[in-house]
């Protein structure tokens, strides 16, 4: 319901889709579940309980961009 508080976001351990719009917000574009999901499954970020930490998340983007660069 909307008048329940927000729980705080744990940027250690994220639903896909809180890290979704996290990172969509953020950054000022939509960025969709199937896409943090399709990283997340490539840098084997996704845990057992189905939550990826933003932290990880982010270090693997970046290490994917110094290869590439």
């Amino acid at each position: 319901p909307m008048n329940e508080p927000s729980k705080p976001l744990k940027i250690t351990a994220l639903s896909i889709a809180e890290a979704a719009k996290v990172l969509s917000s953020a950054s000022g574009r939509q960025i969709t579940d199937e896409q943090i999901r399709e990283i997340a499954e490539q840098g084997e970020l996704l845990r057992p309980d189905g939550t990826i930490s933003l932290l990880d998340y982010t270090a693997f983007l970046i290490e994917e961009y110094a290869k590439d660069a």
